[in-house]
């Protein structure tokens, strides 16, 4: 089935420069796909530190439990994506096919196996012929290249309807430093990990584990921080590599004032990333951005947002361009958070709608229907009760998501 482009797709990409260090190149394997790119390979030159994190998923894919396996060793010289199989959920077929498509892989790069990153998405429960790999990982390595970064991104898309780049670039001490990031995701979004592949690449150089201490902190305000239909995948992966080969002394340890620096530049980048995802939702119409303040702690607001951007029935309303704001109560009741009817308020953008228990007194009908109608929407409550804050981001729910994964397999 063709999936018309979101009406939230970017009108224009970025041109992501090069980075010394990483080279890519893409194939056609015929995993599910026709006529399409359906393999990445990466490839690092020596040096080259990693960090990740994968879904919290326990029926997790053998391409998750093989980064999950490598990433402690901090370095990397190869990576191997996928689309259109996850190869979850298949059993030791599933673990044999990671192995061999690693070994594949690693033959053609000239490393380890252990050396060799991997992720799959696609359909869930159906068994990937590694042989499929077999030829197609070394005639590709004859031919990598360090641009565009639109052919990785496009090669990794499943239900995506656009591919999602984002990079920034730090300066220190007259060196610029780059970080490009590439996504795909679309459905079965939800924290943790937010099918959501991505992958960061950098020529900082930058000790493996603050690199992974710099990831765990900004995946919390991004990838972590979204949702499209409050399903995990069993896919989900975040891999960021770091090939050193910027002229700047290393970062070693998070007390390098440069570390906050860089964090917040790769923050940048993993957060442009997780609105694509977001703007890209299955069926998605409009992006909704989910403000909760006055909880008892952060990780209260947190649950309150999450219900809230969760709902079937607040997305639909949303959808239908409809203010209502009781299906907004609705969510704040169920979260299992505290909160008080009666100290409760609740704003669409700028207008407040409910107040202290009951309609406010200033609802205006036709001012908050004519906010609905807009592309990108706020909704704010406040929970009366403390300082804890949170935002998530998610998007409406449509009849487009049902034609979608309804034939998805077909």
């Amino acid at each position: 089935m063709a999936i018309p482009v979101s009406p939230l797709a970017p009108t224009t990409y970025p041109d992501l420069p090069p980075i010394a260090g990483v080279r890519f190149a893409t194939a056609e394997a015929g995993i599910k796909y026709k006529n399409r790119t359906d393999v990445l390979l990466m490839a690092f030159d020596p040096g080259t530190t990693a960090a990740g994190v994968v879904t919290r998923s326990l029926c997790s894919s053998a391409a998750v439990d093989w980064c999950k396996a490598n990433l402690p060793g901090g370095t990397a010289r190869g990576l191997v994506v996928n689309s259109g199989n996850a190869n979850a959920f298949t059993g030791a077929k599933g673990r044999d096919s990671v192995a061999l498509t690693a070994d594949y892989a690693a033959k053609a790069l000239g490393c380890a196996p252990g050396e060799i990153f991997l992720a799959s998405t696609g359909v869930i429960g159906e068994p990937l012929d590694a042989g499929k790999f077999a030829g197609v990982l070394d005639t590709m390595a004859t031919r990598l290249g360090d641009s565009p970064w639109m052919d990785p991104a496009r090669a990794i898309m499943t239900t995506d309807t656009f591919p999602k780049l984002a990079g920034a670039i730090c300066d220190f001490d007259g060196v610029e430093v780059k970080i490009n990031g590439i996504a795909k995701g679309s459905g079965m979004i939800a924290p943790d990990m937010a099918t959501m592949l991505s992958f960061v690449v950098t020529d900082m150089p930058i000790a493996a584990p603050v690199l992974q201490a710099l990831l765990n902190q900004h995946v919390r305000t991004s990838f972590n921080a979204i949702t499209v239909d409050s399903d995990t995948s069993t896919s989900d992966t975040l891999l960021v590599f770091a090939t050193g080969k910027a002229g700047v002394e290393p970062i070693e340890s998070l007390d390098d004032p440069r570390a906050a620096i860089f964090g917040e530049a790769l923050r940048d980048v993993l957060f442009d990333l997780a609105i694509q995802v977001v703007r890209d939702g299955e069926g998605a119409t409009k992006q909704v951005s989910v403000h909760v303040e006055g909880a008892t702690s952060d990780a209260s607001a947190f649950r309150i947002a999450k219900a809230i951007a969760d709902s079937p029935l607040v997305k639909t309303a949303i959808a239908g361009e409809d203010a209502n704001w009781g299906r907004v109560v609705m969510a704040v009741g169920k979260a299992g958070e505290p909160a008080d009817r009666d100290k409760l308020s609740i704003r669409f953008g700028d207008l407040l709608v409910a107040q202290a228990g009951e309609r406010a007194a200033v609802y205006d009908e036709a001012a908050t229907s004519a906010y609905m109608k807009g592309q990108e929407l706020e909704v704010s409550v406040d929970i009366g009760l403390g300082t804890g804050r949170a935002t998530v981001y998610t998007c409406d729910l449509t009849h487009g998501y049902i034609d979608i994964n309804g034939s998805y397999r077909s």
